[in-house]
């Protein structure tokens, strides 16, 4: 077994809600299209609100501010690797870009969660999951996450 064998991978998301639809993201995930929230892994040195401002802006082309942790969700994935997420709502701001910056991201799309059920959805329990959090009004202050560079 390798040393990081069995340890999740962290990464973040964000809910991003304008008018009753969210914002998501399109791209290629094991040979099929699927759908997701923002999101992406958190990158050595930084912090988990740096992360999800780089994966927004990344993967959208606009600039995001996190206003809260609506949850964390641990899972293990259709590839077999087992993931803690934390997941973020907060405001949206301008295009910076025309678009994602991240080539494996096909297209953007607001969607109502009616139209989420029936597309191909990246993890779709959590996906779905981390939507229904953020309309119960779940979230925790971003003062409970710190971070220490030692």
């Amino acid at each position: 077994m390798s040393e990081t064998e069995g340890y999740p991978h962290v990464t973040v998301a964000a809910v991003i809600e304008r008018n009753g639809q969210f914002l998501m993201v399109e791209e290629a995930s094991l040979g099929r299209q699927v759908f997701n929230q923002p999101a992406g892994h958190l990158e050595l040195g930084e912090s988990l609100v740096e992360a999800v401002r780089r994966e927004v802006l990344e993967e959208t082309g606009f600039a995001f501010e996190p206003t809260a942790v609506v949850g964390f969700y641990h899972f293990k994935a259709g590839n077999g690797v087992t993931y803690l997420r934390f997941n973020f709502k907060g405001t949206l701001g301008k295009a910076v870009n025309d678009g994602p910056i991240d080539p494996a991201i096909t297209a953007i799309h607001w969607l109502s969660k009616d139209e989420l059920k029936q597309r191909n959805l990246r993890n779709d329990q959590v996906v779905m999951a981390c939507i229904n959090d953020y309309q119960e009004g779940r979230g925790m202050d971003l003062q409970h996450l710190q971070n220490f560079n030692l």
